[in-house]
């Protein structure tokens, strides 16, 4: 095994290159050259880059994804929590979102004020005491309990979502976001498939209506190690691109910086407003795809299955999407028009697909006490499994698409972080009212209607970001603007035809 200094380190240890000024000796915080986490590995034909460069501290990010947020995916994928109706857990993820909502809205500038680390850490907890909220109710039917731990996870899970969108948007090149975005949705979805693959072999023998202890117990076992992980991450001020350029910040933000800052956002960009209704959109559908489609018509082994197959197909997705959009032999204004236009065509193919299979049940019919839920050895399974697949596939590939979007307007990490915070915020206030509307009773056809029309009409509502404010690229100049940092803090030390030191990272004018 070889081990190498970083190019970066190296170009920019020679007292002919300053450009950093007191920034090279960390005396603004940034590590010393020779650190530890800018040196890069060999280990046979396999090239690895630096502990402090982007892919790393996006896989680092994404395994804590993948155990928190994951978990909370495949646990919900089942359907009422795993539990035997659907209310305690509909009445919880009221309290979830609704906490989310508000604290989502503005946890960027309390992740920009903390740091990644604490942020993440906190999130995680939240996770972990909401699972083990479930495994008590399975055996004293506390709900209070879940209902406390479903509203600390929404100011958790806020502050968590924040800090990674800020990662996963910020740190990469302009012609990289799509990629990065799609390695982080299939790691944190494999999280979904793992989970799923829990509850499926705890319950492949039974047919009963609610999960076993062993499922809420690994369950929390790995969300404990997910927070856990986030003590692994470096500051965002340490984070070196390939070309040495460092992600553009606020080197001192104070409490009173980043609200003021929120503010100004707000001021400046309220053409993020049109995005709203896509972000208000983008979680509603859970609600009808695992309370109404998978609860109501599956039992529990099969509700295991279709989770499995769910999380699973939004790893083609988010590889077909993710890549399809960092495609370099076209503009990013080209690929942006593309991207809205075949995100409407799918939501129409995809839909109108659910729509045929809603009217075969209704929620008077699947809540009889002698109706029988089908299981994946009954008649005409197949059909309702494809389309859960296909729910699936869309749902990665509108996050994926919606998260891109976000990244073609900045690269600026403190205006992301906000944006992310509005994104969770907004998600997450219609996630509660969908959860809270199926708590209500309400037919699912209604359901239904409401999820297509949302989805339908948010994508015309952002066309004109779509076509005005997606550029080729944003120059440097314009992304400080927001910023406290200078041209010299944050520019490339490397010429773009230079070594690198990110997995092969290249830096790619779009």
């Amino acid at each position: 095994m070889a081990e190498n200094v970083d190019p970066v380190v190296a170009e920019k240890s020679s007292p002919a290159n300053n450009s950093y000024g007191a920034e090279e000796t960390g005396q603004a915080g940034h590590a010393p050259p020779s650190s530890w986490m800018y040196r890069t590995f060999n280990i046979g034909p396999f090239h690895f880059p630096g502990y402090a460069t982007p892919p790393v501290q996006l896989a680092v990010v994404a395994l804590v994804c993948f155990m928190c947020p994951g978990m909370f995916n495949a646990l919900n994928g089942l359907g009422g929590g795993g539990l035997f109706t659907a209310k305690v857990a509909d009445n919880a993820n009221v309290a979830v979102y609704s906490a989310f909502s508000v604290i989502g809205f503005f946890a960027g500038p309390i992740a920009n004020r903390l740091g990644i680390q604490l942020t993440l850490s906190f999130g995680g907890l939240g996770y972990f005491l909401y699972v083990a909220s479930y495994l008590s109710y399975n055996h004293n039917a506390n709900a209070g309990f879940v209902y406390f731990a479903g509203a600390l996870l929404g100011v958790c899970a806020g502050l968590l979502w924040a800090a990674q969108g800020a990662i996963m948007m910020s740190y990469p090149f302009e012609g990289s976001k799509g990629r990065y975005i799609s390695w982080f949705w299939m790691v944190f979805n494999l999280g979904g498939v793992v989970g799923s693959l829990i509850p499926l072999g705890e319950n492949i023998h039974s047919t009963a209506g609610n999960v076993s202890d062993g499922t809420y117990i690994g369950f929390m076992v790995l969300t404990f190690i997910g927070l856990a992980l986030a003590w692994c991450l470096v500051d965002a001020r340490h984070v070196r691109r390939a070309d040495g350029s460092h992600v553009v910040l606020m080197k001192h933000p104070t409490w009173q910086s980043e609200i003021l800052g929120l503010l100004e956002l707000l001021r400046t960009d309220t053409y993020i407003l049109l995005l709203f209704p896509m972000f208000f959109a983008s979680n509603w559908f859970y609600t009808y795809h695992f309370s109404v489609v998978n609860l109501a018509k599956f039992n529990v082994r099969t509700r295991a299955l279709n989770n499995t197959l769910y999380w699973t197909s939004q790893l083609l997705s988010a590889l077909v999407v993710g890549f399809a959009l960092d495609t370099k032999a076209i503009r990013r204004t080209t690929k942006a028009k593309v991207a809205v236009g075949a995100l409407f065509v799918l939501t129409m193919v995809v839909w109108g697909g659910g729509y045929a299979w809603q009217k075969q049940f209704t929620r008077a019919e699947t809540s009889a006490e002698d109706y029988v839920k089908m299981d994946w050895t009954s008649s005409g399974y197949v059909g309702p499994m494809f389309l859960y697949i296909f729910y699936g596939f869309f749902d990665a590939a509108w996050q994926v698409i919606v998260y891109w979007f976000m990244g073609a307007l900045t690269n600026n990490g403190r205006k992301l972080a906000n944006f992310a915070g509005f994104y969770k915020g907004i998600q997450s206030a219609g996630q509660a009212i969908a959860f809270r509307i199926d708590a209500l009773g309400a037919p699912f056809m209604n359901e239904f209607a409401s999820n297509w029309g949302l989805l339908a009409g948010s994508l015309l509502l952002a066309v004109p970001v779509i076509l005005f404010k997606v550029k080729d690229t944003v120059p440097l100049e314009e992304d400080l603007k927001y910023s406290d940092e200078t041209l010299e803090d944050v520019m490339p030390t490397i010429p773009p035809e230079g070594p690198a030191i990110g997995a092969h990272e290249e830096h790619v004018k779009v």
